[in-house]
C-alpha cells in the first residue's frame, strides 16, 4: 500500500526518522500548512491512504505523556458559519470527519504495552496552554480526547478527494494548569527514545 505520511513539525519528522520511518513529508504548522502538502500529496503522489502523525495535547482525563490517540474521528475546534452549522462544522460538511474503517481498524489490532485511545480530535490554529483554553473546545466537544492543528484539515481534504485517512498521535503534554502543561510538553521532548514512534512503524508494517 502507498501510504502517504504526514508530520508538521521538524522535531516530530526528525523523531520518526529515528524510529526507522521512511517517507515522511513534514508540512509545516497549522491547518492552511497541512492542507497544501496533503493536496499536493494527493494530486501528484495518488498515495491509497493518508495517516497523519505527530504529537497533540490531552483533554481527557487520565491521559498521560506518550499514550497514543487515534482519530476515530476529527473535527475543527475554532471554525463557527453562523446559525444554521454545528459547531465546528464548515457549511455543507460534516461537523465530524470520520476515520477510514480499515485503517481505524488497523489500529485497533495493534498489541502494545503503551495505552492507546480512540475518539475524537479537535484541530484548530492555537498551541492550548491552559484547562480554560480545553473547557471551550470540550462545551462544544464534550467527548474530544485531544487537540492538534492539522488533522481535521487533512481529514477535509481527504473527504474532498475520497482518500482514506487516519490521524495517529502521541500525547505529548497534559493540562492540569499552565506551569504542568508546560513542563509536561518539554519533558515529551526531553524523553522521546528513537522507539517512541514504534508503535507507527508497526501500524505502517500491517498495511
Amino acid at each position: 500500500m502507498n501510504v502517504g505520511l504526514i508530520v508538521a513539525m521538524s522535531s516530530e519528522y526528525d523523531a520518526l526518522q529515528r524510529a526507522g520511518i521512511k517517507g515522511v513529508k513534514r508540512s509545516g504548522i497549522g491547518k492552511v500548512s497541512a492542507a497544501r502538502l496533503a493536496t499536493e500529496m494527493i494530486l501528484t503522489e495518488r498515495p491509497d491512504c493518508i495517516i497523519n502523525s505527530g504529537c497533540a495535547g490531552a483533554l481527557s482525563p487520565g491521559m498521560e505523556v506518550f499514550d497514543v490517540v487515534v482519530g476515530a474521528q476529527t473535527a475543527h475546534h475554532d471554525v463557527w458559519c453562523g446559525e444554521g452549522n454545528l459547531p465546528g462544522q464548515v457549511q455543507g460538511l460534516p461537523q465530524r470527519f470520520d476515520a477510514d474503517p480499515r485503517l481505524l481498524s488497523a489500529a485497533r489490532s495493534l498489541r502494545t504495552s503503551r495505552k492507546m485511545h480512540f475518539g475524537l480530535i479537535c484541530s484548530g490554529e492555537r498551541f492550548f496552554e491552559s484547562i480554560e483554553e480545553d473547557a471551550k473546545v470540550l462545551a462544544n466537544f464534550p467527548d474530544a480526547l485531544a487537540v492538534d492543528m492539522e488533522s481535521a484539515a487533512i481529514a477535509q481534504v481527504c473527504l474532498h478527494y475520497g482518500v482514506p485517512f487516519l490521524s495517529f498521535r502521541l500525547i505529548s503534554d497534559v493540562h492540569t494548569d499552565a506551569t504542568a502543561q508546560k513542563a509536561s510538553y518539554e519533558n515529551f521532548w526531553k524523553q522521546m527514545g528513537d522507539s517512541s514512534y514504534a508503535i507507527l512503524r508497526e501500524l505502517l508494517e500491517r498495511l
